[in-house]
């Protein structure tokens, strides 16, 4: 991992827990979907190794990181005229909605990128409640490592009993000598081989390290995404006893997380429920996957909070509409096999429709693959179902690195792991795959259009490890 040289500790992590309402995230709070919501990708400036210190250059939504929050309310429909100001071409994706092929954001798939100067269009119908996000979908290993990211969430039928929602948005960055971020090293093939892009500097929502005051007592609804291209986060909220109410936007029965760490790959949220001590303290968020740094800091000050009855011991989110009714039996059954990468048994693959061995691949930085095929949008698709059947989808991780799958249009149930059944029911639309793992997804195919399938390791999805599907 390059590091920079700066303070003793060997992993600078820098971060912010803020509220939506406070000035660090820029909310967009919409009513209606009458007035389109105008977002810029531009470049910018942010603080990203120590408050009041130098400012990076960066490329943001509107000119910040995380670009404005947004906010919607389950099945409206949302207007977004989206304004490319930056020196080359970009989308929107919108993370995790079901929405419409058209407006999908996919750059060769569902539209044609958009040109510097120019604008598009996006609808978004969101049919599901939850946390979801925005990022580009067009040289993203590029454009996310330099910022461009936001948070999009669209807030149940009927208000939470909450008394404060945040949203903590969890990046890294690779910054060099001059705490600018090291634009030479984006696109190098070592990165691309192994782990992915990985930064020594970690944010959230783009802010220096915040001590974040709360009231003793609250109940927190804590929004918690990873938009890192590549790194897998272990966050422990120690004395917080987090509970889990949702997974990439789609909720489960409540649980407790085991040791109050959070695992959460690239490109996955998850809704917390915190009941704050009713007594003042502090309390560190620490990211603990290498060394335990703090991440920021909850500090409860204050009287406790006052109620005139109390609020119900577990929180239950209402269920969102989905197709949850998996015919296992008529299923369409499709293998995914990864390979690949460096150390990988990988000898060769297709590309372009020719046989390459791993040295052409390697000159064509192209170094992974899905079924055999180093993937892109001109490939012909891993498979096309009728709507409304069912897929069973056995995934393979044959590789020595761990791989964050991600489908769009979709949401899917994690069946097992290495043949054994999961815990606890799960629909997600990204799911992370252990080295040498096994594990088995099921969907039912009620999106039509054409689909992307990649892994969200960024740097894996731009050397091989993508390919779409069709649903007609």
């Amino acid at each position: 991992m390059t590091t920079c040289h700066g303070p003793s500790r060997r992993f600078l992590l820098q971060s912010a827990l803020v509220a939506s309402a406070l000035p660090f995230l820029p909310r967009i709070s919409l009513a209606s979907a009458s007035a389109p919501t105008e977002l810029v990708a531009k470049p910018g400036k942010a603080s990203l190794w120590e408050e009041g210190g130098p400012l990076a250059d960066i490329w943001g939504y509107d000119g910040g990181v995380p670009g404005p929050v947004l906010r919607m309310r389950q099945g409206e429909t949302l207007r977004v005229n989206f304004r490319n100001e930056l020196d080359q071409p970009s989308t929107i994706h919108w993370h995790g909605i079901r929405i419409d092929n058209a407006y999908d954001g996919v750059a060769g798939l569902t539209q044609e990128p958009v040109e510097p100067g120019q604008t598009f269009e996006y609808l978004v119908k969101a049919p599901d409640a939850g946390t979801f996000w925005y990022h580009p979908h067009n040289r993203s290993w590029e454009q996310m490592a330099r910022g461009l990211y936001g948070v999009l969430i669209v807030e149940e039928s009927e208000p939470v009993a909450v008394d404060r929602d945040l949203v903590m948005v969890f990046d890294d960055w690779r910054l060099d000598e001059a705490r600018q971020i090291d634009v030479a090293s984006l696109g190098m093939l070592h990165d691309w081989a192994h782990a992915g892009r990985l930064g020594n500097v970690l944010t959230v929502n783009g802010q220096p390290y915040l001590k974040q005051t709360v009231t003793p007592g609250e109940r927190l609804r804590l929004r918690v995404l990873n938009t890192a291209n590549a790194r897998v986060l272990q966050l422990r909220f120690a004395g917080l006893a987090p509970v889990v109410l949702a997974l990439d936007g789609q909720p489960v029965e409540p649980y407790p997380l085991a040791d109050e760490i959070l695992e959460i790959a690239p490109a996955q949220r998850c809704d917390l429920m915190i009941d704050m001590p009713g007594e003042a303290g502090v309390f560190k968020v620490e990211e603990v996957s290498r060394d335990p740094f703090a991440a920021c800091e909850l500090r409860a000050e204050g009287e406790p909070i006052a109620r005139t009855a109390p609020l119900p011991e577990t929180l239950r989110l209402p269920g969102n509409p989905l197709a949850s009714a998996l015919d296992l039996e008529g299923a369409l059954s499709v293998d995914l096999l990864m390979e690949g990468g460096a150390m990988g048994r990988m000898g060769a693959a297709m590309l372009h429709g020719e046989r390459k061995g791993m040295r052409e691949l390697m000159e064509a930085g192209k170094v992974w693959s899905f079924n055999g095929i180093a993937g892109s949008h001109h490939d012909p698709a891993l498979f096309s179902t009728a709507l409304g059947r069912t897929v069973r989808m056995p995934i393979v991780n044959d590789t020595r690195w761990p791989h964050a799958i991600h489908l769009h249009g979709h949401h899917f149930k994690v069946l097992s792991r290495n043949g054994a059944p999961v815990a606890r029911e799960e629909w997600r639309d990204t799911v992370l795959t252990a080295p040498g793992e096994r594990v088995e997804i099921a969907f039912v195919a009620d999106n039509p259009g054409k689909w992307m399938l990649h892994c969200h390791m960024l740097e894996h999805q731009a050397a091989g490890m993508m390919s779409w599907f069709e649903v007609s």
